[in-house]
């Protein structure tokens, strides 16, 4: 029985051994941006230009948001086309936009009370934001139309690294450790970070980058696996679904994620 029970975890161990990810290339596209936000299941892409104008651009058409009064766009969430939020770290303040790019809300965490100091946000369910608090080193899931915190996590003890998040999950990425979070705020899983800079999220599966390489880590899998991939300068990556976008400065291309 004894024998029996270690072959079973050989044979095992081996499957999870040689399973690998390979992005195959399927499509590239010329693209001038300065940063890249999102790319959506229809094609859309999400991305700003040198002047921090934000563009939505579809196959027909390209609409626009500026705002003067605020600098560079740090980081915009499109996974709700309808609230689509943009983040200007410059000046602590979020903006939230329709599908046609108006705005809706706008939250200055400088004149809310209690007063936040915010280094990263992201999409959360209903009317809510995850974002980071950086004097309490703390993770809020933040209601903007009531201005109140709906729940807290324990403080971090590490510098954190990135932060994604979708109706259902929050990933947040530490120098120490990758945390996984349910919608309300509890703790799914904890991954220690082997070098891991940043990270993208979909649906399907978690992406992230140690250099000039990159990882997945499968919905529903402890494993994280490595990403064959051609070698090309990685200025910024997404992932939808699964496809895996790469863009280095003048061209995006898409790749289909195979897991073997």
């Amino acid at each position: 029985m004894r024998k029996l029970f270690y072959f079973i975890f050989l044979v095992g161990f081996i499957s999870v051994a040689q399973q690998k990810v390979t992005a195959n290339l399927k499509d590239a596209t010329a693209l001038k941006a300065n940063r890249i936000f999102g790319v959506d299941t229809f094609g859309t892409l999400y991305f700003s230009t040198d002047d921090n104008t934000f563009n939505k651009k579809t196959k027909d058409t390209t609409i626009t948001y500026t705002n003067f009064q605020l600098s560079e766009i740090t980081s915009a969430n499109a996974f709700n086309s309808l609230k689509i939020n943009l983040f200007y770290e410059d000046f602590n303040t979020v903006v939230i936009l329709d599908n046609r790019l108006a705005e809706i809300f706008k939250i200055d965490f400088n004149t809310t009370q209690p007063y936040k100091n915010v280094s990263f946000i992201s999409t959360g369910f209903d009317n809510t934001l995850w974002l980071f608090n950086q004097d309490l080193q703390q993770l809020e899931l933040y209601d903007y139309k009531t201005n109140k915190t709906r729940l807290k996590t324990v403080p971090i003890q590490s510098q954190i690294l990135d932060l994604k998040s979708d109706y259902n999950y929050c990933y947040m990425l530490t120098q120490n450790y990758l945390y996984v979070y349910s919608y309300f705020g509890s703790l799914i899983s904890k991954h220690k970070n082997n070098g891991y800079e940043r990270l993208a999220f979909s649906k399907a599966h978690l992406v992230l980058k140690k250099d000039n390489q990159l990882f997945m880590l499968p919905k529903n899998k402890t494993d994280i696996l490595p990403i064959t991939h051609p070698n090309l300068l990685i200025k910024q990556f997404l992932v939808t679904n699964e496809t895996l976008y790469i863009y280095d400065d003048e061209i995006l291309r898409q790749y289909q994620l195979k897991i073997e």
